[in-house]
């Protein structure tokens, strides 16, 4: 059981300390601290210490413990966070279609959603789009105009 709690002590500081972005590259970090496992038993650990894998600012994925969600979710709001993860955006009628990096769209949803703009309904996102409801009889340029005042350059993602 010492190994175990070892082995879980090493992972955390790990996690901590690197950028982790897959098991393979944890498993190569546990070798260099002289730990030998399987990665089966890595992915029990992970799974106990409720590690999850969030949106790295390089595009990619990295392991985050629970308590440091906060602070990698306060590292990405940059200043180009969100409009840096918008690729394109593209009206039709009273939706928009927002084209995003992958991973970022429920995030960006999520900063859409809490602006409680009257312009803007609602939305809905997937890993990469997030479908724009918006209000009837509002125009192009009334929703533009409101999401520029948190997303600022949004105009210029226009199709």
């Amino acid at each position: 059981m010492k190994i175990k709690t070892q082995r879980i002590n090493a992972i955390i500081r790990l996690i901590e300390k690197n950028r982790v972005g897959s098991q393979e590259e944890l498993l190569a970090l546990l070798e260099k601290e002289g730990f030998s496992t399987t990665q089966a038993t890595l992915s029990r650990d992970l799974k106990a210490l409720k590690v999850a894998k969030q949106p790295g600012n390089d595009g990619g994925y990295i392991y985050v413990l629970p308590d440091e969600t906060v602070e990698v979710e306060k590292e990405n709001l940059r200043e180009d966070f969100p409009l840096g993860g918008i690729l394109s955006l593209e009206f039709s009628g009273n939706m928009a279609v927002v084209k995003t990096r992958p991973g970022f769209a429920n995030g960006i949803a999520s900063v859409i959603d809490g602006q409680g703009c009257y312009e803007i309904l609602g939305t809905i996102a997937g890993d990469d789009t997030i479908l724009l409801i918006c209000r009837e009889g509002i125009s192009v340029e009334e929703v533009l105009r409101s999401l520029d005042m948190f997303i600022p350059g949004i105009e210029d993602k226009v199709l």
